[in-house]
C-alpha cells in the first residue's frame, strides 16, 4: 500500500474512535509495526494527529465513535476481481421468489451486479447494498434501523425493536475480517451483535471471503464453523484451510475464472 493512501487510512481511523492503537493500524494497511510508527511520526510532525504510547489520537477526539476495521471505500479496492466472482457464485445459488439476507461488506456489495435482473425480497444492513438495489433492480428492498455508519457504509443498531427480528430469510450472505479454526471473526463489538441477530434469521448462512481472510485472525468470534453451511471463496486457498472447512461439515465452492466479470459488473452498474 503507497504511503499517502496509508496516511489516509491512520487519519480517518483517529478521527473515528478516541484512540487508535499501532496493532489495529497494522491491520488495517496491512503494514509492519515498524512502517506504522514511522508514518504516526510523520503525521505527528504535520500535526495531523497526536502520537500517544502505543498508538495516536485525533486533535480533537470525536463525539461520536465509529467501528473498528478497514473503512468500506478502502476495502472494496483489495482483491476486487477475486470479490466480484465470488459474488456471482453467491447470485447463482438465488432464484426468484426468493429471500435473503444480505450483511454489509465489499464482497457482499458485488453481489448488487448480478442482481439487477433478479426478483427477491432482500434484507441488509448495508446503505450502499440497499440504494443500489432500489436504483438498479426490481427487488423488494428492506432495511433494518439503526445508527449509519459512514466508514464502513452500515446501518446498526444495539436494540432488539430494529425490524430484524420481522425477517426470516432461507439464506444469508455475509462477509468475515477471517474465518479460522474457531469460526467468523469481526473487528467490533457491536457488528457482532448486529450480525448474531442476523444470523438467527435465516437457516443457512453463505460465507463469502477471499482466499486471503484465512490468514487473518482478530479477537472477536461471530460464530463457529458449525453455523456455516457454505463458504464461497476464489482459487487461492489452501489446502489446509479447505481441509479445516470439510473436517467441519462446512460446504466449500471455490469460485471460477473472473473473466468478463468487469464488463458485466460495469455495464450494470
Amino acid at each position: 500500500m503507497h504511503e499517502k493512501e496509508r496516511h489516509r487510512i491512520i487519519v480517518s481511523a483517529v478521527q473515528e474512535k478516541p484512540v487508535v492503537t499501532v496493532t489495529e493500524l497494522v491491520d488495517l494497511t496491512d503494514s509492519s509495526e515498524a512502517t506504522i510508527r514511522r508514518d504516526i511520526a510523520a503525521l505527528h510532525v504535520q500535526k495531523k494527529l497526536r502520537r500517544v504510547r502505543g498508538g495516536a489520537e485525533a486533535l480533537h477526539p470525536p463525539q461520536f465513535v465509529g467501528l473498528a476495521g478497514r473503512p468500506f471505500s478502502v476495502s472494496e479496492t483489495i482483491n476486487s476481481r477475486q470479490k466480484q466472482i465470488i459474488a456471482r457464485e453467491a447470485v447463482a445459488l438465488c432464484s426468484d421468489g426468493d429471500a435473503i439476507i444480505i450483511n454489509g461488506g465489499t464482497t457482499t456489495f458485488q453481489m448488487v451486479h448480478f442482481l439487477v435482473n433478479r426478483r427477491m425480497q432482500v434484507f441488509t444492513n448495508s446503505f450502499p447494498i440497499a440504494e443500489h438495489l432500489v436504483k438498479h433492480s426490481k427487488n423488494t428492498v428492506m432495511v433494518s434501523g439503526g445508527v449509519i455508519y459512514r466508514e464502513q457504509s452500515v446501518i446498526l443498531s444495539p436494540f432488539d425493536n430494529d425490524v430484524t427480528r420481522n425477517f426470516y430469510a432461507h439464506r444469508m450472505f455475509m462477509g468475515a475480517s477471517g474465518l479460522g479454526p474457531l469460526g467468523l471473526m469481526e473487528t467490533d463489538p457491536l457488528l457482532i451483535q448486529a450480525e448474531q441477530k442476523l444470523i438467527d434469521q435465516a437457516d443457512d448462512l453463505i460465507v463469502l471471503v477471499d482466499s486471503s481472510k484465512f490468514n487473518k485472525r482478530s479477537s472477536l468470534i461471530l460464530c463457529g464453523l458449525k453455523r456455516i453451511a457454505t463458504v464461497i471463496t476464489d482459487s487461492g486457498i489452501e489446502d489446509r484451510h479447505a481441509a479445516m472447512l470439510e473436517a467441519a461439515g462446512v460446504k466449500l465452492v471455490v469460485a471460477g475464472n473472473a473473466e468478463t466479470i468487469v464488463e458485466k459488473t460495469t455495464a450494470s452498474s
